[in-house]
């Protein structure tokens, strides 16, 4: 086998992270006997710099011709009072979209060595294992009409929630999927007390679910979904939603387990898939050597459960990563008393010598 990856750094500390992610890719690659072509790309605020773009045309074309890519972060203040049409997030949102990325994976698992780091009682999530799958591609991101425009004493803003059948379809029909290799359960969460998108939505799952018989599924207000994520988070297994409440949802559950610098994605389209850390670009910490490298490790992980389809690797490199989590090892944002503190290469060296 062989494949080309888009290796996308960005911002703030996307390169220090991702360096270490590739670190990993290539060493599991060559267990494997993998062939994998590696080509670097700009993105975000260094592209803007460099080309007056977030998302180039010659990175848009690289990322096309790849089978998977590896994504920092982008965005920080430099950026932040320039056109919102060319902002650095923009260039991501373009991205997703004329991949077709579709559908958003985000687990979020504790770590046995870290339950103590979760801001809840070690009862709520010793053993939590849950994922949440994100429409990426709809919803009121997207949606038209949107702006801002100037009325009489001051502006009016607009942003659209709109979704289709076949957007809402297609995303269902994955979550019921994923359900059916995990646990069985499913929680379809919405807010169709108020929102005729939503009611949509629950009609949509209503249908689907006669295809999968097997799966036990429930509806749950987002609201309500947010307060029972910190109440009883074991409750869940999959959980499907749009894109706003997904985004919101996903960020709760990683926060649940401890720290976000563990919290790894896969954007899953017809072809390309894209990983990424979810945190930001922390522009307050790059170029220190002191972010946490294991989200975008973890991000691999998953490029080599869904891209590679190779599931046994995937779970040897999250073993590894849990194997250097049980020596007592901790970058700043995981640091606990007793624990050895480690920096951004320190961390991805101990993981490759466990992965090995």
């Amino acid at each position: 086998m062989s494949f080309r990856v888009a290796v996308l750094p960005g911002d703030g500390i996307g390169p220090e992270v991702v360096s270490q992610g590739v670190e990993v890719l290539r060493q599991a690659a060559a267990m494997a006997e993998v062939g994998v072509e590696l080509r670097s790309g700009s993105v975000g605020g260094c592209a803007i710099d460099a080309a007056g773009d977030p998302l180039p045309d010659a990175t848009l074309q690289l990322c096309r011709d790849s089978d998977a890519i590896l994504f920092g972060a982008v965005g920080g203040p430099k950026w932040d009072n320039i056109a919102p049409e060319i902002r650095p997030e923009r260039g991501l949102l373009r991205l997703r979209q004329a991949l077709g990325l579709f559908a958003n994976l985000r687990p979020a698992k504790v770590f046995g060595p870290l339950v103590e780091a979760s801001p809840l009682k070690r009862e709520l999530v010793e053993g939590l294992d849950l994922v949440t799958v994100r429409e990426l591609t709809g919803d009121i991101y997207y949606g038209e009409p949107r702006g801002i425009t100037t009325i009489a004493g001051g502006e009016r803003s607009i942003n659209t929630m709109v979704y289709t059948t076949a957007e809402i379809e297609r995303i269902v029909r994955l979550a019921f999927a994923i359900a059916r290799q995990r646990a069985g359960r499913l929680t379809s969460v919405d807010k169709a007390n108020v929102l005729e998108t939503s009611r949509l939505w629950r009609k949509v799952v209503e249908q689907v679910a006669k295809d999968f018989p097997d799966i036990a599924y429930e509806h749950m207000y987002v609201d309500n979904a947010a307060m029972q994520l910190v109440r009883a988070p074991k409750q869940f297994n999959v959980i499907v939603t749009g894109n706003l409440f997904g985004d919101i949802l996903s960020d709760e559950a990683a926060m649940v387990t401890g720290s976000i610098g563990l919290a790894a994605s896969a954007s899953l389209g017809d072809r390309t898939a894209l990983y990424e850390p979810v945190h930001g670009s922390a522009p307050d910490i790059a170029g220190t050597g002191v972010a946490n490298p294991l989200a975008t490790i973890l991000s691999v992980a998953m490029l080599f459960k869904y891209t590679f389809k190779l599931d046994a690797l995937a779970e040897r490199i999250e073993a590894a990563v849990e194997q250097v989590l049980a020596q007592g090892y901790r970058t700043r944002d995981i640091q606990s008393p007793g624990k050895k503190l480690l920096g951004t290469a320190e961390m991805g060296r101990f993981v490759l010598e466990a992965l090995s």
